[in-house]
């Protein structure tokens, strides 16, 4: 009897380890679920929460349970802030204000906002955040004095410390990032992409310690063209989007993927849709090869690793978290909304 007890055995074992296969994206459901005279371009989705920081000083949280919202207005001195950086460890928010002064805010106590960095100065610019880990984090901004601006915690965002152009690759002129999404900074493990609007890419295999450049062939011949967002599905697997945001019908050399950690990038679709984009994100659970991109240009899907692409929608976002393989969260002009993916 032992041989079919065996053969049992190994059927319900290849019948559990089977998982039900999601079919491609062929449409996407659209619910506001926050109103407000805000331009929201950074958003970050922490547990049950969707936390974002926005113009006007605003910033917040929408429990994606209940729908309630919470709202607070951060000032500093006389002026009102606009934030487009937003990141999270395990027990704080941070958010970050573009121009000068630039100011690096993060949770304290009694519900208030503690200013942990600021920066003044002529071509002060911060356009993106994000964290390796509970300690240790990472913000990026325009180019000052011949290099761009890197700023780096290793104490849980207390204190934050400016790179030198001395430990930086030389800038380009006029080099920086657009802060578009907040979406310049990939991290997978150790590893980060930074993404510049000279389109290339700093990649530091030490989580901020030493820095290289990556070239991309993604189009840069203005001060609007260049790599606007990028994603990193494991550390083999990376997307890069942009164009010209002047110019949002064109495609041509606006977007490129890479398979090898970014030692090269090819474009893909070239001169197809989608046109420029400001966020990339890939779906979650498809190994790489399903992708959303979103702009005020509309929502675009690919589901061949960004070979071809179709529009979902042609309703207008800034940037775009996703909650699982098929929700994710949206933020935009005076919105901020839940889509489901079918």
């Amino acid at each position: 009897m032992r041989g079919p007890y065996y053969l049992l055995v190994l059927l319900l074992i290849f019948s559990c380890s089977k998982t039900e296969k999601r079919s491609p994206f062929t449409t996407v459901e659209i619910e506001t679920i926050f109103e407000d005279s805000l331009s929201i371009r950074a958003i970050e989705i922490m547990g049950n929460s969707l936390a974002f920081a926005a113009s006007n000083g605003v910033f917040g949280t929408v429990e994606l349970s209940n729908g309630k919202i919470r709202s607070n207005v951060e000032k500093y001195h006389t002026s009102i802030p606009e934030f487009r950086a937003v990141a999270h460890n395990a027990t704080d928010f941070f958010m970050l204000s573009v121009a000068s002064p630039a100011l690096l805010y993060k949770t304290g106590e009694d519900d208030k906002m503690d200013l942990v960095y600021m920066e003044e100065g002529e071509g002060v610019f911060y356009d993106a955040m994000a964290f390796w880990n509970n300690r240790e984090g990472i913000a990026i901004g325009d180019s000052v004095d011949g290099c761009l601006s890197i700023i780096i915690t290793r104490d849980g965002g207390h204190h934050w410390t400016k790179h030198s152009c001395t430990e930086l690759p030389v800038g380009l002129e006029g080099e920086g990032a657009f802060a578009a999404s907040n979406t310049n900074i990939a991290i997978v493990g150790e590893k980060t992409w930074v993404a510049t609007t000279s389109s290339r890419i700093y990649f530091s295999p030490d989580k901020g310690k030493t820095w290289e450049i990556q070239k991309t062939p993604i189009i840069k011949d203005e001060p609007t063209q260049g790599i606007y967002s990028l994603d990193f599905y494991d550390e083999n697997i990376g997307i890069a989007i942009g164009g010209d945001f002047t110019k949002p019908d064109s495609n041509i050399s606006n977007k490129a993927i890479t398979t090898d950690s970014g030692k090269t990038w090819s474009l893909i679709a070239d001169g197809k849709e989608p046109d420029y984009k400001s966020c990339v994100q890939f779906v979650p659970n498809s190994g790489g090869k399903e992708i959303v991109a979103l702009g005020f240009t509309g929502i675009s899907y690919s589901k061949d690793m960004g070979t071809t692409w179709n529009e979902l929608s042609d309703e207008p976002f800034y940037t775009i978290r996703f909650q699982n393989d098929s929700v994710a969260y949206a933020a935009g002009k005076n919105r901020i909304t839940k889509l489901s993916f079918r």
